[in-house]
């Protein structure tokens, strides 16, 4: 890890903290709502000024932002204040940073997806064989080539990282699968994947698609949903147990992460393509985790507006301050706990 590739992870992580606070801004202006400040950073103010009735800030520690709108936790006699505009618009407001991140990863998918020389598909081509030309993959005992994967243990497989995931974050010896075959859909059971030599699940080869704007466009579709859905498989793996306290990441340990990822490539094109990559996986992870229904979080806000829309009366703005406060000092704690957990991981 260099210099150059931390200053790199910063750079992209406070793009998509930008991004995420641009969509809550630019809806919020749409929509009349009075935007106060707009601020990228957290902490004290490196730059500021004052334009019209907003105020743009650029603030010491990238760990976040805000668009602070009038009378978000209060009620005003004021048709621009937030809590005075349409039930409908605010709902607007407050998903549209999420959005933002998911439109950016998206974006970002397809500018990966044009670097890489082919897209990868899901249809099987072969299977591992060592020099002398012997097969050494076991799964060729039940798949064969032309089979599309469809399922692995009831995971749908939109794309080939979904294969990588399904076959090693799953800590059995054998898969239940769904392919397609000649047409039909067939359910294997007990497969077993390893490639006897090297020890590895992936045994088998898989087909290449060519590029076409269409097959661009719809891989880097399927790749996002892939993704998100990722984000949400691990959440739930989170509250499950599967994992712990101790797997979890803040911006030191994705800056890190993501510094070391992109030093590890060895030329400038894989450089660049392991940053977008990056970036791709950490907006959406953003705009899924923000959706979250916890107050304080975008998702928190969500709910109540969503109560609000179905009994037509607005919870009294003081009770909903104080739940989205509690939040807000809990997730503030939780940030810390995590941040001090990644600088030890940093001196170890």
């Amino acid at each position: 890890m260099n210099f150059l590739s931390v200053l790199a992870a910063i750079f992209c992580f406070g793009i998509i903290i930008f991004i995420h606070e641009l969509g809550h801004f630019f809806v919020a202006k749409k929509c009349g709502v009075r935007v106060l400040e707009f601020a990228i950073g957290m902490g004290p103010a490196i730059f500021q000024k004052q334009i019209g009735e907003t105020k743009y800030a650029l603030r010491l520690l990238p760990v976040g932002g805000y668009c602070a709108m009038d009378g978000e936790d209060e009620t005003k006699d004021d048709p621009r204040a937030f809590r005075s505009r349409p039930v409908w618009q605010r709902i607007l407001v407050t998903v549209a940073g999420a959005v933002m991140n998911i439109i950016l990863g998206f974006i970002l998918i397809i500018a990966t997806t044009c670097l890489d020389t082919a897209i990868t598909s899901t249809t099987v081509s072969g299977f591992h064989q060592n020099e002398a030309g012997a097969d050494i993959s076991t799964s060729s005992q039940w798949l064969q080539p032309g089979d599309r994967f469809v399922s692995i243990n009831g995971l749908h497989i939109f794309t080939a990282s979904d294969i990588s995931y399904a076959l090693q974050n799953d800590n059995c010896e054998t898969f239940t699968i769904v392919v397609e075959r000649a047409g039909e859909k067939m359910t294997l059971e007990n497969v077993k994947f390893l490639d006897t030599e090297t020890q590895g699940l992936l045994d088998f080869y898989v087909y290449p698609r060519e590029k076409t704007v269409l097959s661009v466009l719809g891989h880097s579709l399927k790749e996002t949903v892939s993704t998100a859905r990722l984000i949400w498989i691990s959440l739930i793996d989170l509250l499950s147990g599967k994992y712990g306290f101790h797997d979890l990441s803040g911006v030191v340990g994705i800056v890190d992460s993501t510094a070391d990822f992109v030093s590890q490539s060895p030329t400038l094109r894989e450089k660049v393509y392991s940053l977008l990559y990056m970036m791709s996986f950490i907006t959406v992870n953003v705009g899924i985790f923000n959706l979250i229904p916890f107050p304080a979080l975008d998702g928190g806000r969500l709910v109540f507006l969503i109560i609000e829309a179905i009994r037509r009366k607005p919870i009294k703005a003081e009770t909903e301050g104080k739940i989205h406060f509690i939040g807000l000092a809990v997730l503030m704690l939780l940030m810390i706990v995590i941040t001090c957990q990644d600088v030890t991981r940093l001196f170890q």
